[in-house]
């Protein structure tokens, strides 16, 4: 193996311990949110301290390749993509970190009515965000462009999720509701789940690019 074979896979490594903090810290992030546990977000807040160590690090680490080794073709794209998600999965960081401040902040002064969590499928919309993190990080460990392409899927039915919400909470103003803090508060999660799911759709384009030198971000499909 060359040196640079050495530092390309220690890159991914690197990576790939990245994005199971990440996972971590949204699992975390959704248990402190549902219950109210103030400790799990707490917890969730020095996840983000590693997650950030990790972009800062990883960085360094790809512009060290760049200077050093000077790589080309594949080996150039991989690192490009690298950067790319590595900065991905820092977002993903700081939105999960986000939902649990509300917990760890006691802005949030009482339990969620269960017909709001109901009404705007938040648990669903957790699930749909952690599989497609799941789903991106095993196309990017395993190099299938496959699996990368079926983040692209999910993610179809994570927005037709989040718009279904939105018209249901909705509703709840129109009704004057009078639980409109809940909702606001609600509003801001869901949000952030929807915006997860861009993030690793972002990060299987970058797999994808690095694999078969194809840059699919905001290709559009054309009619025949």
């Amino acid at each position: 193996m060359t040196n640079v074979e050495r530092e390309l896979s220690k890159l991914k490594k690197g990576i790939i311990q990245m994005m199971d903090l990440v996972s971590n810290q949204m699992e975390r992030a959704e248990s402190a949110f549902a219950n109210q546990d103030k400790r799990l977000a707490r917890e969730v807040h020095q996840f983000e301290k590693l997650v950030n160590a990790s972009d800062l690090n990883l960085d360094k680490e790809c512009e060290n390749i760049i200077a050093l080794y000077n790589p080309v073709a594949s080996d150039l794209r991989f690192v490009l993509a690298s950067l790319k998600i590595i900065s991905n999965l820092e977002r993903v960081g700081d939105h999960a970190d986000k939902i649990a401040r509300y917990v760890r902040k006691g802005e949030i002064k009482s339990a969620f009515p269960k017909d709001l969590i109901a009404a705007v499928k938040l648990e669903l919309m957790f699930d749909q965000a952690l599989d497609m993190l799941e789903t991106a990080t095993q196309a990017f460990i395993e190099e299938d462009t496959g699996l990368a392409r079926d983040v692209f899927a999910k993610d179809v039915s994570m927005n037709r999720n989040y718009s279904s919400a939105i018209r249901r909470m909705q509703k709840f103003t129109k009704d004057k509701d009078e639980r409109t803090d809940m909702l606001l508060f609600l509003f801001s999660v869901i949000n952030k789940l929807e915006r997860v799911g861009d993030l690793a759709k972002n990060i299987a384009e970058e797999t994808i690019f690095y694999i078969e030198a194809k840059i699919v971000k905001h290709r559009k499909s054309v009619k025949k």
